[in-house]
């Protein structure tokens, strides 16, 4: 499809067609780079999250199922009302660290209403999410900002903070898959030696940014759960939600309301 350019349905339709002596090297070539651990989304430069297709380069983070559960729990919280005293349809949200754009974009999809905000420390990955953006038409939805985490927004002000912060200790380095240590951004795997100093300094900016009973939704490990929970210890109605596979994927917490 790839080396193509075609469509499943196309390719499946039509098994004579024989590739010209181009397309033999694109593909040979897409090969070798499989071959020495390229992902494949970084290889056709795509990836599908939330019915969206993504592009993807060296510069983000790509984007796992897992990371669907963050906009799940955002939407379930939002239609229970319960995210904060503003009007539902003002909502304001915003998506720390984030890469692609994935969360931002699914989120301005599911929530035409809101007022969407999204922040990189990198100027690279800020050049793709707002690249997937302006391909999904969602560029006026979602306002961008490079800045480190929170830095620059003011108190008080969203009903909404969420995240897929690295996470993964760097003492953890060996269990990760080589093609994650060796091919995807460090910045946006590695949180440092635990895996928990970027979110340790994200839940005190969170706590200032947030409105009064507002969420902080962040997607986490299973080996630091605990340790997260104990950094949310005076925030109101925190849980860890599991993913398909039963492992903690992402934790919510909200600000109390006085």
């Amino acid at each position: 499809m790839f080396t193509l350019n075609c469509d499943r349905a196309h390719l499946y339709a039509h098994p004579e067609r024989e590739l010209s002596v181009d397309e033999q090297s694109r593909y040979d070539a897409a090969l070798a780079e499989r071959a020495r651990g390229v992902p494949a989304q970084y290889i056709t430069g795509h990836q599908e999250f939330w019915g969206m297709d993504l592009i993807v380069t060296p510069a983000v983070l790509i984007p796992r199922p897992e990371t669907e559960h963050v906009i799940e729990t955002v939407l379930e919280l939002r239609a229970s009302g319960s995210s904060a005293r503003s009007p539902k349809p003002e909502a304001r949200i915003i998506d720390v660290g984030t890469g692609s754009g994935c969360i931002a974009l699914a989120l301005a999809r599911e929530l035409p209403q809101a007022e969407i905000h999204a922040t990189d420390i990198s100027t690279a990955a800020l050049e793709v999410a707002r690249a997937n953006a302006a391909r999904h038409q969602l560029e006026s939805r979602i306002q961008f900002r490079e800045t480190d985490l929170l830095a620059g927004f003011e108190n008080n002000s969203f009903d909404f903070i969420v995240s897929n912060p690295p996470y993964v200790g760097e003492s953890e380095e060996d269990q990760v898959q080589l093609e994650v240590r060796k091919f995807e951004p460090r910045n946006a795997v590695f949180g440092g030696p635990t895996g928990t100093e970027v979110i340790a300094r994200l839940i005190p900016q969170a706590q200032a940014a947030l409105k009064p009973g507002g969420w902080l939704v962040m997607e986490i490990s299973g080996t630091i759960t605990e340790e997260v929970k104990t950094m949310l210890h005076d925030w109101n109605e925190v849980q860890a939600r599991p993913d398909l596979q039963s492992i903690p994927r992402v934790v919510q917490a909200r600000k109390s309301i006085g």
